[in-house]
């Protein structure tokens, strides 16, 4: 059944390796008992760099177990849950299956997959992994950034039940790779999603795709 494996939460600290700010929030641990879940985060969770994190297209970011035990297998070394950066470690979901706008029902938690992790360099900083970036980006499997939709408590080893799937099919791993793969036909798909991100228009740009007229889609 696909569950919550455990919720993680991390406070920003000073870190000398951490990009030009030299402070991090990356680094999440489990924590016991239920978590309050709010439109721009959970509780006792920060974003050190609110520019590029955060916000309510990124307010809970979900990783599966699977997929940390398939780079724990590569690395060679431990993967603890919260070590990318998660907030939720999930099992028995596959998330580069999720679709933009998929809506997931966890206890009264609402929440929505809006966007992919796109690696940076903090990231590869505390991963101290050669290529870091090269090879999340290659491998694609990026986890989910989530909105709330309906904010509640989550706890580790609640279900989690699709509750809609999108008819457009796009699944926010495929749009993600579209981008570097320069698929134009793919991210203009993306771009007449309903409600999609904002975000996502920069990700077309890159391939030389705009919204139609300029416009800015809600997001």
């Amino acid at each position: 059944m696909p569950h919550i494996a455990s919720v993680s939460t991390g406070r920003a600290v000073g870190a000398a390796w951490a990009g030009r700010l030299k402070r991090t929030a990356i680094d999440k641990r489990p924590v016991a008992g239920p978590v309050a879940v709010r439109t721009h985060g959970l509780d006792g969770d920060e974003q050190a760099d609110r520019a590029n994190h955060g916000g309510a297209d990124k307010a809970v970011y979900a990783y599966a177990r699977e997929d940390l035990d398939l780079w724990q297998e590569r690395l060679g070394r431990p993967l603890a849950d919260g070590v990318f950066g998660e907030n939720l470690t999930t099992r028995g979901i596959d998330l580069t299956a999720a679709l933009i706008g998929e809506r997931w029902r966890v206890g009264p938690v609402l929440l929505e997959a809006a966007l992919p992790r796109t690696p940076c360099g903090v990231f590869r900083s505390w991963m101290e992994e050669v290529g870091w970036v090269k090879r999340f980006t290659q491998e694609g499997r990026t986890g989910v950034y989530l909105r709330v939709l309906a904010e509640g408590e989550i706890s580790a080893g609640e279900e989690i039940a699709v509750e809609h799937r999108p008819a457009h099919g796009i699944a926010v791993a495929a749009a993600f790779r579209a981008r570097y793969e320069r698929d134009g036909e793919l991210l203009r798909r993306v771009l007449d999603i309903p409600g999609r991100s904002a975000v996502w228009e920069e990700a077309a740009a890159d391939v030389g795709v705009h919204v139609a007229g300029g416009e800015r889609a809600p997001g």
